[in-house]
């Protein structure tokens, strides 16, 4: 039996074609990473055929129209709503209760009071008339 599955191979292995292989080597398209200065103009074409956005949708560069006084307002809105919400988390789970009561914080409506599920803090932005509601259970 171990004779034939020998024969077999090797009438398989004379019959087969002999395995050819080379090396592979890559050559880039892209004009910037070493490619050929001729796909240039080919690259662009392609990536303008495929660019679906036109007019307003098309990206702005907008850094230089940022104006500083706006974004640092922004900067301390989120830092005031940080410190609160670290304040509601110390006091929810700290030894301190958390006060219940309304208050204002730039554009920022906020109510805290207390419900049989728990403390619920509603978020008002009087800017956007977006609402946000929190649940806090108690433990």
């Amino acid at each position: 039996m171990k004779i034939i599955k020998i024969f077999i191979f090797s009438v398989f292995i004379s019959l087969s074609p002999k395995l050819i292989a080379q090396e592979l080597t890559y050559t880039p398209i892209n004009p910037s990473f070493g490619g050929s200065p001729f796909n240039a103009s080919w690259l662009m074409a392609s990536a303008q055929a495929q660019d679906k956005l036109t007019g307003d949708f098309k990206m702005v560069s907008t850094f230089s129209a940022r104006d500083a006084l706006a974004d640092f307002e922004e900067s301390i809105k989120r830092q005031i709503l940080n410190q609160f919400s670290r304040q509601i988390i110390t006091n929810m789970f700290g030894e301190t209760e958390l006060a219940a009561g309304e208050y204002q914080l730039g554009d920022f409506f906020i109510s805290i009071s207390k419900t049989l599920d728990g403390i619920n803090i509603q978020i008002i932005d009087n800017s956007t008339g977006s609402e946000s509601n929190i649940v806090i259970p108690y433990l």
